[in-house]
């Protein structure tokens, strides 16, 4: 059985497969936080693009957290199921509770992981959404949802691994959709690394600064080839 050795790793392999999109003015790499920030950062610095974090908080069912009712998201973008809400007799009270709860802890996300950084102008860009792989597809769904409300030109998933399903749903949410390895019993993200730590919120900063300042420096050294 095949395993990356670590996400930055998994992040290299990928980036081999969207070397197209590489020193593009009109392309962004937006990481779900935190698996998908090591992927993400090795994307952005092979391209030569910039990236940033898109935070995604599921709001989750009273009492059954894990069914997926809708999501927030960065940029002030709320997705509501509201077949699932009204079939499940909840209120928008319920809803709200939920929400607020959530809104919460994108908030401190954002602070602690954008500071004072400006959320990116995505509109006619490419947008490049990563993460360390794709288990229901609940979270990167309503990601795709929340990138389109700012207008992009276009929208690629970029994952290492993913569960064929979840990807076969995905197919009609994104433009584009790479995945370097689906197996037909998923397991788990983690069982397809043999380094799978979870990140720290300071690990996160970490590789948002050497990205941003990656991005700085590319910056700097195509103007000064013009």
């Amino acid at each position: 059985m095949y395993r990356f050795r670590d996400r930055s790793q998994a992040g290299q392999l990928l980036a081999r497969r969207l070397r197209r999109y590489a020193g593009r003015s009109d392309v962004v790499v937006l990481a779900l936080p935190r698996g998908g920030v090591p992927v993400a950062y090795e994307i952005a610095s092979a391209l030569k693009v910039p990236m940033d974090v898109f935070i995604v908080r599921k709001l989750g069912v009273p009492g059954e957290e894990e069914l997926a009712m809708g999501a927030i998201a960065s940029g002030g973008v709320r997705v509501l199921s509201r077949e699932l809400i009204e079939e499940l007799g909840l209120t928008d009270e319920d809803v709200e509770r939920v929400a607020a709860r959530e809104l919460a802890e994108l908030q401190r996300r954002e602070r602690v992981f954008r500071g004072d950084r400006p959320f990116p102008n995505l509109e006619g860009r490419i947008v490049i959404l990563v993460d360390d792989g794709i288990a229901t597809g609940a979270t990167m769904r309503a990601a795709i949802r929340a990138v389109r409300a700012h207008r992009p030109a276009r929208v690629s998933v970029a994952v290492p691994v993913g569960a064929p399903q979840a990807l076969e749903a995905l197919q009609d949410e994104a433009d584009e959709l790479i995945c370097l390895l689906s197996p037909e019993v998923l397991m788990g993200i983690g069982a397809w690394y043999q380094d799978f730590s979870q990140l720290t919120d300071a690990e996160v900063i970490a590789y948002l600064q050497r990205g941003h300042a990656d991005a700085v420096s590319a910056g700097e050294q195509a103007q000064a080839a013009l």
